[in-house]
């Protein structure tokens, strides 16, 4: 049984805070080198980059909006209350075509620390 006491996180008082591409954020909840949490906020008419992850699979919550997931180049639509799996190796990347806010959560499991690859 450990003796670490639990932490509290939150959007508001994240680990730590990044952004990405176009005004996207990242507040992550949970780091450590198994797994890794993240809640993430994409403005209107965003998206990322294809890429791929060699050794993690992620897991993908859909908390506000709806999600465009380009699966090993499949269209996917998830609503708020859907997830879905992502396996290593395979290429995806999420995308807001909508007009509002899109927040997610994203499980990693290994953390994607050194392991994102965009595909060119």
């Amino acid at each position: 049984m450990s003796n670490a006491s639990p932490s509290f996180t939150s959007k508001k008082h994240p680990l730590q805070h990044a952004t990405w591409g176009n005004k996207c954020d990242a507040f992550t909840l949970m780091d450590t080198e198994a797994l890794s949490i993240k809640q993430e906020a994409m403005p209107a008419n965003t998206a990322e980059e294809l890429h791929y992850h060699k050794e993690a699979q992620q897991f993908f919550y859909i908390l506000q909006g709806e999600a465009v997931f380009e699966i090993d180049y499949a269209i996917i639509l998830l609503q708020k209350g859907e997830g879905i799996e992502v396996s290593p190796g395979i290429h995806h990347r999420i995308l807001n075509k909508q007009t509002e806010l899109l927040e997610f959560l994203v499980c990693s499991q290994p953390s994607t620390v050194n392991d994102r690859h965009n595909v060119a």
